[in-house]
């Protein structure tokens, strides 16, 4: 049996707000587990899509800030605008030879964003989520 992606994990010096940038972007809420009271800040925060349309995403905290180039990136349909607003940064402009920009998020982790325009997607429930 081949392996399947559980959940992605992604780990930050400010967890929390990683997560809060991160839900905003994606249209995804906190994961709560029901009947029980939210986790100590110090723990680990659990994301995803209220619908389960798209992969648990943790944000894990670890001293201090990213250091090198990301191994592994996360590429989002979306409106690179839109997410530039919420606080991303441009890493580099889509060129004639990668239809895609590549920003990153407040901690500098750097992801994809492809235009759904350019790929007839439509977005649906606001944020980068289809």
């Amino acid at each position: 049996m081949p392996a399947r992606i559980k959940d992605l994990v992604v780990d930050a010096a400010d967890h929390q707000a990683l997560a809060d940038w991160w839900c905003a972007a994606l249209g995804y809420e906190r994961r709560r587990p029901l009947g029980h009271p939210p986790p100590p800040p110090e723990w680990a925060v659990a994301i995803h899509h209220p619908q389960d349309a798209g992969p648990v995403i943790w944000f894990n905290p670890v001293p201090g800030p990213k250091a090198g180039r990301n191994r592994v990136r996360f590429d989002v349909w979306g409106d690179a605008g839109e997410l530039l607003a919420l606080g991303a940064t441009m890493v580099r402009r889509q060129t004639e030879d990668s239809g895609w920009d590549v920003l990153a998020d407040p901690e500098g982790n750097e992801f994809g964003v492809f235009s759904p325009r350019a790929s007839g997607l439509h977005l649906s429930g606001g944020g980068t989520t289809l």
